[in-house]
């Protein structure tokens, strides 16, 4: 590797770390097994421009996030790349044609010109009408959450798409620093949608969960104790609830001790305890994660039954399948319905209801990663960095995520076979997308 381009991934790996992402910057020096190191190169195309970029508009139900704002654009127009933005991809938040615009992105009229760029970032995972758009020169980067969407997977394989999921990128430490903000987020509303369907106008059982003098504050329950499970805890605190969380693992416990004192009722999961406490509470809230991975059925139909009627449960897990017996995928639209007399929440884009604040989080911690790939190409800073390798999902038509090819039964190839394999990693471009100026 030269020294010039072993500078320029220094800059970028203290880039990412100063953005959440760390990890050491020996890491792209060190050699492991089967993982074959070389020499990035900063690509140019005929065109003038060293990559292109398409950030199409979501398309389910009441999804207004985007995959990029307009301050990433100006990061990556800045620097020689192109940005194409399907109009109105992000007016629902408030960011106009006209902001894409003046950031250096051109605006162009179809889902299938954004598509047809180099490299697609996106927020949502594919929906069944987008499938048409993947190939094998593509890269996608964006949530996928494919332990529930076997469709999804086999549409991934079939097209050869070089898909990286946000999700199950990882840092130095182990954690999931691109699911970390919607984790937050999600936590958060959890409380907040609990509350406002405890109310009997919405099918709740007429529980304030703060109580007033007199009165006794509401019971919530969180089955989970990270992110999701302490953002979640730290709202309900808010409003004066009484808050259990229950974990398996001792020494999250004792973080959750350090954090909120004894303010919050820590206890240890088994079934037994979990029976107990959801039983007994007013707000369940399901925060379980196991990277990549379908979520475990840990909240019985019987426990649901034990609960009281017009009691509400909020399942976070629910893109990951779920963690209550009960669940189902709800939509924004019709984000509730009601089984064994309790209020079920199981909204599968939940950070989709304050879109904006998702929005602009989501883009502090990807990009980073972006502007990496958008350098030196996806495939090299995937052979370079460890912990974004950990991203890939399925690549030249296979599974490449270990966890996602025992939940869904499919065969697993390593990922960096795989990416040997791998033709043209989004970097052929044969004809530009059509492009347009839109009026504000």
């Amino acid at each position: 590797m030269t020294s010039k381009t072993t500078m320029a991934l220094s800059r970028f790996a203290a880039s990412v770390s100063k953005h959440g992402g760390a990890f050491p910057v020996n890491a792209i020096r060190r050699s492991r097994p089967g993982l074959q190191f070389f020499t990035p190169q900063r690509r140019n195309f005929s065109n003038g421009a060293k990559m292109t970029i398409g950030v199409p508009k979501e398309v389910k139900v009441h999804e207004y996030r985007v995959g990029m704002v307009p301050g990433s654009v100006k990061e990556l127009t800045s620097k020689g790349h192109r940005v194409l933005v399907e109009t109105n991809a992000g007016a629902g938040i408030g960011f106009f044609d006209a902001d894409y615009e003046a950031a250096g992105a051109d605006i162009v009229p179809t889902a299938a010109d954004a598509w047809g760029a180099n490299m697609v970032v996106k927020v949502k995972e594919p929906t069944a009408n987008e499938f048409g758009f993947l190939r094998s020169d593509l890269t996608l980067f964006t949530y996928l959450h494919l332990a529930a969407e076997r469709e999804l997977a086999r549409a991934l394989c079939d097209s050869g798409c070089t898909s990286i999921a946000y999700e199950t990128v990882t840092d130095a430490w182990g954690r999931l620093p691109l699911l970390a903000p919607m984790s937050e987020v999600a936590g958060r509303l959890s409380t907040q949608v609990g509350a406002h369907f405890l109310q009997k106008a919405y099918g709740g059982s007429g529980v304030l969960l703060g109580g007033v003098p007199g009165v006794a504050p509401g019971d919530v329950t969180i089955i989970g104790g990270g992110i999701s499970g302490m953002n979640a805890a730290q709202m309900a605190l808010g409003l004066g609830a009484n808050v259990t969380i229950l974990d398996r693992a001792v020494d999250q416990l004792r973080h959750i001790e350090n954090v909120f004192g004894f303010r919050v009722n820590k206890v240890f999961s088994t079934t037994a305890a979990i029976h107990e406490h959801v039983t007994k509470a007013d707000l369940v809230i399901g925060a379980v994660l196991i990277p990549g991975s379908a979520a475990p059925k840990l909240v019985t139909r019987e426990m649901i039954a034990g609960m009281r009627p017009g009691s509400v449960a909020v399942d976070i897990a629910i893109d990951q399948g779920g963690c209550f017996e009960t669940s189902r995928p709800t939509t924004h639209s019709e984000p509730t319905y009601e089984c064994e007399g309790v209020v079920h929440y199981c909204v599968t884009n939940m950070p989709g209801a304050v879109a904006r604040s998702s929005c602009l989080a989501l883009n502090n911690v990807t990009l980073p990663w972006v502007s990496a790939m958008a350098e030196f190409g996806p495939i090299p800073v995937l052979k370079t960095k460890e912990h974004f390798l950990h991203g890939l999902n399925t690549a030249n038509g296979h599974v490449t995520y270990k966890a996602v090819a025992e939940s869904l039964g499919l065969p697993y190839e390593n990922p960096v076979s795989a990416l040997d394999s791998v033709r043209s990693a989004g970097f052929t471009i044969e004809k530009a997308p059509s492009a347009h100026k839109a009026t504000a």
